[in-house]
């Protein structure tokens, strides 16, 4: 059984404010436990189950689990171990002392984050399509992505397995390379996805004539791989994991 702890406390220690402004907080009502807003001072909570939030955004609850994003490289295969002695997430983890796991996977020819876990409730609920976890990838493709183009993504497109639809897609940017024939055009283009289904944005673009030269996701949720350097990890914060834990049910 955990012991509880004084909700003051327990705020201070997770680098909300110094002891006293989270008294000054809890006073003024900006501390809910468990969907009730609590003003005593003296109420102590389980910090392993409680449901805290500060002015509506979710502090994580204290816990073992290691929660883990990482920008993950084009070439390494998105497994722990590969038997066929390929590159794999596993060697970029050697010094963890944990039995991490992957939430999802990325092909390998994919870049971008990913995250590693063991908490295994939350990695099964993140990868599961009923929980409706954004994805956003930046595609660099073949071809000027014309309004057209852009909105028969946003209505939807049949695949072999089924229609996808984008949330939204934004084209950043449309320069020409050299080719064969000369300058050729290709376009950056983020979108957003519920979908987490095998190479599902390639096969997007492919179905819509702008095959994919370069891919690479940059959030998952309200996480974003940021300034995190390819093949480098870090923690999540806890500005991270509670709207995860929320968009869960967890």
């Amino acid at each position: 059984m955990t012991d509880e702890v004084r909700l003051h406390k327990l705020l201070a220690q997770s680098g909300i404010a110094s002891r006293r402004t989270c008294e000054e907080m809890m006073l003024a009502g900006r501390v809910e436990v468990d969907g009730a807003v609590v003003t005593r001072l003296g109420v102590k909570v389980d910090p392993t189950r409680a449901v805290i939030r500060v002015d509506g955004r979710r502090l994580p609850p204290v816990s073992p689990h290691v929660y883990l994003v990482l920008n993950k490289p084009r070439g390494v295969v998105s497994t722990m171990t590969d038997p066929q002695g390929r590159r794999c997430l596993g060697d970029l983890v050697t010094d963890r002392p944990q039995r991490l796991f992957h939430v999802g996977r990325l092909d390998t020819d994919t870049e971008g984050l990913l995250l590693l876990t063991n908490d295994g409730e939350l990695a099964h609920r993140l990868a599961h399509p009923s929980y409706q976890v954004t994805k956003t990838y930046v595609a660099e493709v073949d071809g000027r992505v014309r309004p057209a183009t852009r909105r028969r993504l946003l209505d939807g497109v049949q695949l072999d397995d089924g229609p996808v639809t984008c949330e939204l897609v934004t084209v950043r940017d449309t320069a020409l390379v050299a080719g064969p024939a000369g300058g050729e055009p290709r376009s950056l283009v983020e979108v957003v996805i519920h979908e987490g289904r095998n190479r599902v944005v390639r096969r997007l673009f492919d179905a819509v004539g702008h095959p994919v030269r370069r891919l690479t996701r940059v959030a998952l949720g309200e996480v974003r791989v940021g300034t995190l350097r390819t093949g480098e990890l870090r923690e999540l914060t806890p500005d991270e994991l509670g709207p995860l834990l929320d968009q869960v049910g967890l």
